[in-house]
């Protein structure tokens, strides 16, 4: 509706005839752009969290936090047709969407800014939740970067359909998500199953994935400013092959690092090493109760007096340090 809207008071063409070629690519991207944000927003939680508790520092900027995290939750609905910018839109269509999209890094930016600032000078710990919360920083800051290239409409109508554009989306969605998802996984995994998950397996886990994940998508950019396409099946320039040759190595490092993994989990589950009720000295209340917790979580509810509730228990003496484990054997 409010596309239609605009076509009648501002003189677009989502709906008229001129537009209607490309009126579903509208309608998708509406949709598949905001979707992006919908898979990542669950991350940066995670990543806030993460983040606090091993560098033993409070988040850095709560609020400006939680404010970019609505300003990007508006701003993603404003971006969508920078997938677009070669369908021949009006020019100052054009100009609107790359400007939205430059300014949605802003926020995003804010939120990068919060968890380096809570890490510095924070006294931390090199777990493996806190190694994977920092390869997504380095691997989300190049497809961030990317990303401003690729709103700039002179610079995305040259390298639109280009391997640069595969490689700027995988820094920002495998970056972005998957990083984050292990990082969650070998953080809430000894919550879930009262056992840690082998470290040794995590640490070969965690830079398999890194170096392959690097190794197979950051030469995609060579080839995208070579002129390489996406989508084709064979390619004529010999030139390319070595490159492609790296990345289907490197492709079958990520393959072999996500085995890795779920021999970790299998193995861990059945006889990993006991976790304890808190084994990271964690913010948030889940950690409050033993490992896994019973059905009803709390025999009696704890108080809450900021957003790191058992940090404040701890502090305050109500409740005991758990002591660190030991590293478990390889």
């Amino acid at each position: 509706m409010i596309l239609v809207e605009f076509d009648r008071q501002l003189g677009t063409q989502f709906f008229t005839t001129q537009g209607r070629p490309v009126l579903y690519q509208h309608l998708f991207w509406f949709f598949g752009h905001p979707e992006v944000y919908i898979m990542i927003l669950p991350g940066f939680g995670m990543i806030s969290e993460i983040i606090p508790v091993f560098a033993r520092k409070p988040i850095f900027g709560y609020m400006s936090m939680v404010a970019a995290l609505f300003g990007i939750v508006f701003l993603s609905m404003t971006v969508w047709a920078h997938h677009m910018f070669t369908v021949g839109m009006n020019t100052y269509v054009e100009g609107f969407f790359m400007l939205m999209t430059m300014l949605i890094a802003v926020p995003t930016g804010i939120k990068f800014f919060n968890w380096i600032a809570t890490a510095w000078w924070g006294s931390i710990e090199f777990t493996l939740p806190m190694k994977f919360a920092f390869g997504f920083l380095a691997t989300f800051l190049i497809g961030g970067i990317t990303g401003v290239y690729l709103a700039s409409v002179p610079v995305d109508t040259q390298l639109h359909q280009s391997y640069y554009v595969v490689a700027h989306l995988h820094y920002v969605l495998f970056g972005g998500s998957v990083f984050t998802i292990f990082a969650g996984i070998y953080y809430w995994f000894p919550k879930i199953t009262g056992r840690l998950l082998n470290r040794t397996l995590g640490e070969w886990n965690f830079w398999t994935l890194f170096v392959g994940f690097n190794g197979t998508f950051l030469i995609m950019h060579t080839l995208g400013l070579e002129g390489m396409p996406r989508r084709i099946a064979t390619y004529a320039n010999p030139a390319w092959a070595t490159t492609n040759l790296i990345i289907t190595a490197s492709s079958f490092l990520i393959a072999f690092s996500v085995l890795l993994f779920f021999i970790n989990v299998i193995r861990s589950w059945r006889g990993g090493e006991i976790a304890g009720d808190d084994p990271w000295r964690g913010n948030t209340l889940e950690w409050a109760t033993t490992s896994p917790p019973p059905p009803y979580n709390f025999a009696k509810v704890p108080p809450v007096r900021s957003f790191m509730p058992l940090r404040d228990l701890r502090e305050s003496g109500e409740i005991a340090a758990e002591p660190k484990p030991e590293p478990a054997p390889a």
